[in-house]
């Protein structure tokens, strides 16, 4: 019997794959009829990455234990945390120690970030209002070459899948070169991934997206 599953809800370096919410409740309900723990993975997808501060919370599941980084101490400093429900917290004082500790600095930006961003809904609002911008874009662009690309996301993590593999090379390339840079992800890094800063500025957004969209048709349209 396994002792645990962990998963991401969004599997971002994979190429965004987004698990559905029937198939998380789905997973936490065999997890729970055989005893085994449910671990997220929210380090990449967490700390309102997904429009929520976990990526999981509008499916409805209650993780086990929850792994949270990246931009969890609000300005970039190194700082991670793992959450864990009581009756599996089974450590005695001093027993978990080590050198891979948290800093003070990042203790303090952590705090200040759930303090300011997190104090009411208008942080999440932002998120939304910017998720939008980036979908009704996306899906434009999915009109003019839905033969050619697929299109995914939630937040304010998207991916953008080049069925011919060459392009997203060319692409992430062309858009380094104007000033853009944008990772590839996936199996071949055939996806190319949208992952805006969640405070960036609307104009900022749309500038960026302008020369995702500009650099993706002039790259398919010429090869």
């Amino acid at each position: 019997m396994p002792a645990a599953v962990i998963l991401e809800t969004i599997q971002a370096e994979g190429g965004i794959r987004i698990a559905s919410y029937e198939w998380l409740r789905e997973i936490e309900s065999i997890c729970r009829e055989y005893d085994i723990i449910l671990i997220v993975d929210d380090i990449q997808v967490g700390c309102g990455r997904t429009g929520t501060f976990f990526s999981f919370e509008n499916s409805g599941i209650s993780p086990d234990v929850i792994c949270l980084s990246k931009s969890l101490s609000g300005i970039g400093l190194p700082f991670s945390i793992t959450l864990i429900k009581p009756d599996l917290d089974r450590w005695t004082p001093g027993e978990h120690d080590g050198t891979f500790r948290g800093n003070n600095l990042a203790f303090v930006t952590a705090a200040a970030a759930l303090d300011y961003y997190w104090v009411n809904d208008e942080f999440i609002q932002g998120i939304q209002k910017r998720e939008e911008i980036v979908k009704k874009t996306l899906d434009k662009l999915l009109e003019s070459f839905s033969t050619e690309l697929a299109v995914r996301g939630r937040g304010l993590i998207w991916g953008i899948e080049c069925f011919n593999q060459k392009f997203s090379k060319i692409i992430s390339r062309e858009c380094f070169r104007q000033g853009l840079i944008i990772e590839t992800a996936g199996i071949n890094d055939q996806v190319l991934k949208v992952l805006p800063p969640l405070t960036i500025r609307i104009e900022e957004l749309e500038k960026g997206l302008a020369t995702v969209v500009s650099t993706i048709e002039k790259s398919i349209n010429e090869n």
